[in-house]
């Protein structure tokens, strides 16, 4: 598995707090069986976060964890504001990008999900890349699942929260947008295992099993897009939004 949302490098944004918690943080992921990590720090106004400097800091963490025997890979990205987006040159987003592909994690502004993030998947699209949504389910609205499909029918993939289908106050939310078909990939998005979300995929992926529309294609979700959009490869979603 790959996680493609964490913000395991350290003292960098409000993620991991030292090396020590981020070599921790590999060692949780991969006690769930994850075999790599994109590194994505917050790219927004209120971090100050040096774009030029993420390469050399995912190679020291390899290096570290390779060092510690963490059978975890590092691979480079960011979560990039949607506020942010417009003011990143093409080296900046080719720098952001998640792995070696074109995708990019994009953070939906607070408050509902409105149409300046339309419009911005197809500005990133304009410029050569295909969007992730970064946990539209904090986005909620009455027309919620309506909008996440429009993004979908503009080219963009949703990435849900893992640690949110166990919790009891979320876990039935999420289940109706899975119903939906509006997950297509899960990822973490831990900070720290100093507390809150862990970096755990693998028992959300048994509550998707549980999801008529989902069952057949957890291992496309799992697996199969993960690798594809590290990888530049082509991405086709085998199931279509329910809406």
């Amino acid at each position: 598995m790959i996680d493609l949302h964490c913000h395991i490098l350290d003292a960098i944004d409000d993620g991991a707090r030292d090396a020590d918690d981020s070599v921790a943080m590999a060692r949780q992921a991969e006690e769930d069986g994850i075999e790599a990590i994109c590194a994505t720090p917050h790219i927004r106004h209120d971090h100050d976060v040096r774009i030029e400097e993420l390469a050399g800091r995912v190679r020291g963490l390899n290096e570290r964890l390779q060092r510690e025997l963490v059978a975890v890979r590092i691979l480079r990205g960011g979560e990039v504001a949607e506020t942010a987006l417009e003011g990143l040159g093409e080296e900046e987003l080719e720098l952001l990008a998640l792995g070696s592909g074109r995708w990019i994690l994009l953070e939906p502004a607070p408050g509902p999900l409105g149409d300046s993030l339309l419009r911005r998947v197809g500005h990133l699209a304009e410029r050569g890349y295909r969007t992730i949504v970064a946990h539209p389910e904090r986005h909620l609205s009455a027309d919620m699942f309506e909008r996440m499909a429009a993004l979908v029918a503009e080219g963009a993939l949703i990435q849900a929260t893992a640690d949110f289908f166990l919790r009891e106050q979320m876990a039935a939310g999420m289940l109706a947008m899975a119903e939906k078909g509006l997950v297509h990939v899960l990822s973490s998005d831990a900070h720290t295992v100093l507390g809150g979300r862990p970096v755990r995929i693998s028992p959300a992926l048994e509550r998707l099993r549980e999801v008529e529309l989902l069952a057949p294609h957890v291992e496309w979700i799992a697996e199969t897009a993960p690798s594809a959009i590290v990888n530049g490869d082509p991405v086709e979603v085998p199931f279509e939004p329910q809406t």
